[in-house]
């Protein structure tokens, strides 16, 4: 409901205070303010229109709306009236009203470039220091917010002389000060700033200062996760991860006393329930009683419940956690699973493949090339996804490549030939150069170079070089492509022989027919092999 149909309902006296505002009067835009603020008979208790209201009676000389706006207007909707309230708040903190400094610190510091936000930058600064230093939560926190702010004040502090690396350094150490003061405090952004720091750097002095917010967080809450659907118990997401990563710690210190093993599994259900991935992976996998690559292990629930392991592995792998997928295919793998499933497990293991993970990406290679003999297609699938591995570091993807697809032994049959042509000569015959060129970079053999379909051979990560069709001698084999420079030059040959028909039957024509046109082209060619022999 607007502000005019709030007014509509009010009654006679507040009406008459309503008509005098309208009209101007500043008394009564004074009371009117004052009614929005505290609420009024038959007028609601709201703020942004106490705020326009008492606005408009501070700018007619009405002192108390300026004090009444310092006082109980916070930053939130003060915000949205700037920059004409930054006045009113520095009156009233002037006149003593420290919760208005606050406020006005805010402005200043959040409020942009305006010429009139600049003008009260140092005393902001000042004013911001001084409720900070005297306990403020919300001026320590704030402080630590702002890095303009901490470095002005710890050079004026320090009288550094440079004013530059050691002010900065001065300026990030007053910083953590406040921010720790913040927290100690107890204020809630601050307590999160403070662990998310100690997360990256200190695990426990993480869990240190986590477990007690824990353990209030959880007093009285639900004891698992069914619990928590029942009662439809909600907290914030820091709260979930804080609960998630306290859950972790605590399992890294292998402590097997069962009131901490109920501990961390409280926490891991109900950061679980509320959404937290890697809680939902950490309790799927203590389900299914195994680690992330499947292995099984010794401690955790007596035996292992893999409805409810599947549940909360699906609902990780929803939010993005390859490592769920993997453990889902282990899981449909094993023997005493009552729904084993080849097929179900080995769709797992490619979704997770797809996502990055290098363990099944070096799994799905080896399926695929020990299925090479009833797909051929296999042996290409196996080098993506062993090269997939490959880029993440596996070393045994590295090893299981090398046999999938050998490195090429260099061409210098081809080579030879370029480097005995001239310039005029190689553009005279595009097609056979660039054959060559193709030779020289994938290591091809005359016979490969000269009859190989190449839009037809280009798999993207691969080249498959196969021309029994056409010369029975050779064997079907695959070369990498390792290097952008040879993706760039094979896109270029692609789109030279896309036009054509590249078979024995277009226009370069049969096997014999090319050959004898490169002998003819290139006479070394007729005795290059005597040449390299030599």
């Amino acid at each position: 409901m607007n502000r005019s149909n709030r007014e509509t309902m009010a009654n006679r006296e507040e009406l008459g205070i309503i008509r005098g505002a309208r009209a101007g009067d500043a008394a009564c835009q004074l009371a009117l303010g004052k009614l929005y603020l505290f609420g009024g008979a038959s007028l609601p208790c709201s703020l942004p229109t106490a705020l326009h209201w008492l606005d408009r009676a501070a700018a007619q000389q009405q002192d108390e709306a300026w004090m009444l706006i310092g006082s109980y207007i916070p930053y939130d909707h003060a915000q949205h009236k700037m920059p004409e309230v930054l006045a009113w708040y520095e009156r009233a903190y002037e006149a003593g009203i420290e919760q208005a400094g606050l406020v006005l610190a805010q402005l200043v510091l959040n409020g942009g470039a305006a010429p009139a936000v600049q003008a009260l930058q140092d005393k902001a600064l000042q004013l911001l220091e001084v409720s900070a230093r005297s306990g403020c939560a919300e001026a320590q926190w704030l402080l630590a917010q702002q890095p303009a702010a901490r470095a002005v004040l710890t050079a004026a502090d320090s009288e550094c002389e440079d004013g530059g690396l050691e002010s900065a350094t001065l300026a990030a150490a007053s910083g953590q000060q406040w921010l720790a003061r913040a927290a100690d405090s107890g204020l809630a952004a601050a307590q999160y700033a403070v662990l998310e720091q100690a997360w990256n750097s200190d695990p426990d002095a993480y869990l240190e200062r986590a477990l007690p917010l824990s353990r209030q967080l959880l007093a009285g809450a639900p004891i698992d996760a069914e619990a928590a659907r029942n009662m439809d118990w909600a907290v914030l997401p820091v709260q979930l991860i804080m609960l998630s990563r306290c859950a972790e710690l605590l399992e890294a210190r292998a402590d097997e006393r069962d009131e901490v093993q109920a501990e961390l599994l409280q926490y891991r259900e109900l950061a679980a329930y509320g959404g937290d991935r890697q809680a939902q992976l950490a309790l799927g996998l203590w389900y299914a009683r195994m680690d992330g690559e499947g292995r099984r292990q010794t401690h955790g629930i007596a035996a292992a419940n893999f409805k409810r392991a599947i549940r909360w592995l699906t609902l990780a792998g929803e939010q993005g956690l390859a490592e769920a997928w993997f453990a889902l295919s282990r899981i449909y793998l094993k023997p005493e699973f009552s729904q084993r499933c080849v097929a179900e497990a080995q769709r797992y293991l490619e979704r997770a493949a797809e996502m990055g993970h290098s363990g099944a990406q070096l799994e799905c290679g080896m399926y695929a090339w020990r299925n090479r003999r009833t797909d051929e297609q296999s042996d290409v699938r196996a080098a993506y996804w062993l090269q997939k591995a490959v880029a993440q570091g596996c070393r045994a993807a590295e090893a299981a490549l090398a046999r999938v697809a050998a490195a090429p032994k260099p061409a210098l049959w081809a080579e030879t030939i370029l480097n005995s042509l001239s310039r005029e000569s190689l553009e005279c015959q595009p097609l056979l150069t660039a054959r060559l060129e193709l030779a020289c970079l994938f290591g091809l053999s005359r016979p490969e170079a000269l009859l190989l379909d190449i839009p037809a051979a280009d798999q993207g990560h691969c080249l498959v070089i196969d021309i029994r069709a056409t010369y029975g001698r050779s064997k079907r084999r695959l070369v990498l492509l390792r290097t952008a420079r040879e993706r760039q030059a094979l896109d270029r040959l692609v789109r030279l022989f896309e036009p054509f028909n590249n078979s024995a039957d277009g226009i370069e024509g049969n096997y014999r027919q090319r050959l004898y046109r490169l002998k003819t082209w290139a006479p070394v060619a007729a005795h290059v092999d005597d040449l390299l022999a030599a």
